[in-house]
């Protein structure tokens, strides 16, 4: 003979020789001829090692006991106990006790990768990530969202949720900012037969998600090439003296040529122009030179200018004091004070003319 105590929390099911019995509560069983007791906790599923559930559900001891929920192939079902979701349950049929708690089940279809709108976001965060894809787009981006390789839709800013089917999902981001392309290192001929290296840029955003996927290969590619084309075909016409005075002139010309491209590249094209215009070395060291003999030419020039200034001034100077005396005296008391400055002792003599002994003592004279 054998015990067996079933808990306030548990079931049991009784079999004898194999074959099923019926439903046991809580208390203590003695087991003899064949008999055994299978434990069933409330809280959990119900499932039996002994026999199939279609046998136990057959009992109507336990069916008035239980909630039954059974989940398609193509379906999940969101479990909730109390009101409070739980777990979620793939295909095949549970049955739960409801002596305790209380079950309700939602039956989603996954047939698709779509999310039904009436599933709360949060859901996703309490079942394994085996059962759904998450994708974000960021605030920048645009996605380009694939159902086995084949254009669903366009998504926006956020955060989506697909079931996991066999349906494949896949998405192509797209960046909505302002972007800089450079276009480096271009070495071009000009008219005069001149090798420049020319550093180009250009901003764009791009304006159709779709098709500038789908009818163009490599847009960015295409849209270096165009700039690379529109530099040639202006430097080509100009000789190197143009092309220099005439810098902005060059990026409106390239400017112009790559918004007629705009449509074709579904692109927008806000704004470019030349960054650096770089000559070969011998030419730097012309230019360098040419440019120091121009400086050095403006200089003299500057300077010539000013020394006849100055004995214009002069002139005009001596003109006053030859026609005004007392001018001449108040210019001679001018230069003697400069003098004084410099001079440590001067000894007068005599009661003579001060200003006059001392004009001739600075002049050298002895009176």
């Amino acid at each position: 003979m054998k015990k067996m105590i079933i808990n306030e929390n548990q079931k049991g099911f009784l079999f004898k020789n194999g074959k099923y019995i019926k439903l046991l509560g809580a208390g203590k069983y003695h087991l003899f001829g064949g008999k055994e007791i299978e434990i069933s906790n409330l809280e959990q599923p119900i499932v039996c090692s002994k026999c199939a559930l279609e046998t136990l559900l057959a009992d109507k001891a336990i069916a008035d006991r239980v909630a039954v929920v059974e989940v398609g192939d193509e379906e999940l079902a969101l479990h909730y106990v109390n009101g409070k979701f739980s777990s979620v349950l793939r295909h095949g049929k549970y049955a739960f006790w409801s002596v305790v708690d209380q079950h309700e089940f939602k039956i989603v279809d996954i047939s698709t990768p779509t999310v039904d709108e009436s599933i709360p976001e949060y859901i996703f965060s309490k079942i394994p990530q085996i059962y759904y894809t998450k994708i974000e787009v960021a605030e920048y981006q645009k996605a380009r969202l694939y159902f086995n390789q084949k254009l669903e839709r366009i998504l926006d800013a956020g955060t989506y949720y697909f079931w996991k089917t066999p349906i494949k999902v896949d998405v192509g981001f797209v960046d909505t900012r302002l972007t800089q392309m450079d276009i480096t290192g271009q070495e071009i001929l000009t008219a005069d037969k001149v090798s420049l290296r020319i550093n180009f840029v250009c901003n764009y955003r791009v304006t159709d998600y779709v098709k500038i996927l789908t009818e163009i290969d490599d847009f960015a590619e295409q849209m270096h090439v165009a700039a690379q084309l529109a530099l040639r075909e202006y430097v080509g016409k100009y000789k190197l003296d143009e092309i220099l005075e005439n810098k902005d002139q060059m990026s409106e010309f390239v400017f112009a040529k790559l918004k007629a491209k705009e449509n074709e590249l579904f692109v927008e094209i806000t704004d470019a122009g030349v960054k650096d215009i770089i000559l070969p070395g011998e030419i730097r060291e012309i230019m360098n030179t040419v440019l120091v003999a121009e400086k050095r030419a403006q200089a003299n020039v500057i300077t010539r200018r000013e020394e006849v200034a100055s004995t214009r001034s002069l002139l005009n100077t001596a003109k006053l004091m030859d026609e005004n005396q007392t001018l001449y005296k108040l210019k001679e008391l001018e230069y003697v004070e400069r003098i004084c400055e410099n001079v440590g002792n001067i000894s007068l003599n005599g009661n003579g003319n001060i200003l006059g002994q001392l004009t001739a003592i600075l002049n050298g004279n002895n009176a």
